[in-house]
């Protein structure tokens, strides 16, 4: 099984950051997301992995190489503007030759079992990883006469499910993915729409998405402390 990885972005919220390392390169624990996402897919028997790069794509280059020296093989899927989730999958095509094959977004860090995810595929074409959405806020309980009874800090929400970004994909579907566009708005209704798309929940794993400095500082802090 192979790999994508989307690692093309601006990352703008990440800015100045950003300016000068894409954001896949940036250190969480003293590592580069993108090296934390490689060990992780190697974890897990995957040894071809493509990365879909753009912005300041040389930094990438230069940081991983063909991939040697973490024991797996690299391959650079260039965008020369921006094509969206569902473009950048369907311009790296060219290498994808495995039935099935994972894509990651390059700002999440996980350890969600990628196999069970795979295994889960069953006859459909998609399936996604799906996590508890986490309050972006502290929550409050209080008792029946208006008493504070507990604090809680950014809970997970029961019954809520967010998109993990990391996907199995059957290769057949590449040819139902958009030249531009979001694979989030293109394909994926699609496949819901025709029942070809599972949803597989992961509820005891770690999940983060990299989207701001504060985002940045907690994975940070997970990582340097835990691992």
């Amino acid at each position: 099984m192979q790999a994508v990885i989307l690692a093309g972005g601006f990352g703008k919220r990440l800015a100045p950051l950003t300016s000068e390392t894409p954001k896949p390169l940036l250190p969480v624990g003293g590592k580069p997301i993108l090296v934390r996402q490689i060990e992780w897919l190697k974890s897990f028997g995957i040894g071809d992995i493509i990365l879909a790069v753009g912005y300041l794509r040389h930094k990438v280059f230069e940081a991983l190489g063909d991939g040697r020296r973490y024991g797996v093989r690299i391959f650079y899927s260039v965008e020369e503007e921006p094509l969206g989730t569902g473009g950048a999958i369907r311009n790296a095509s060219l290498f994808i030759n495995s039935d099935v094959f994972v894509v990651v977004n390059g700002d999440v860090l996980t350890n969600l079992p990628v196999d069970v995810l795979a295994e889960s595929l069953g006859e459909a074409d998609g399936a996604i990883a799906l996590v508890p959405l986490r309050s972006p806020y502290g929550i409050v309980e209080f008792d029946e006469k208006g008493y504070v009874v507990r604090f809680r800090e950014k809970p997970l929400l029961d019954g809520f499910f967010i998109n993990a970004g990391v996907y199995v994909l059957r290769r057949r579907v590449l040819e139902e993915l958009p030249e531009r566009g979001n694979i989030e708005e293109t394909l994926f209704p699609k496949l819901a729409k025709e029942r070809r798309l599972r949803a597989v929940v992961f509820k005891d794993v770690f999940w983060r998405s990299v989207d701001s400095l504060k985002d940045l500082e907690e994975v940070d802090r997970y990582y340097a402390n835990e691992h």
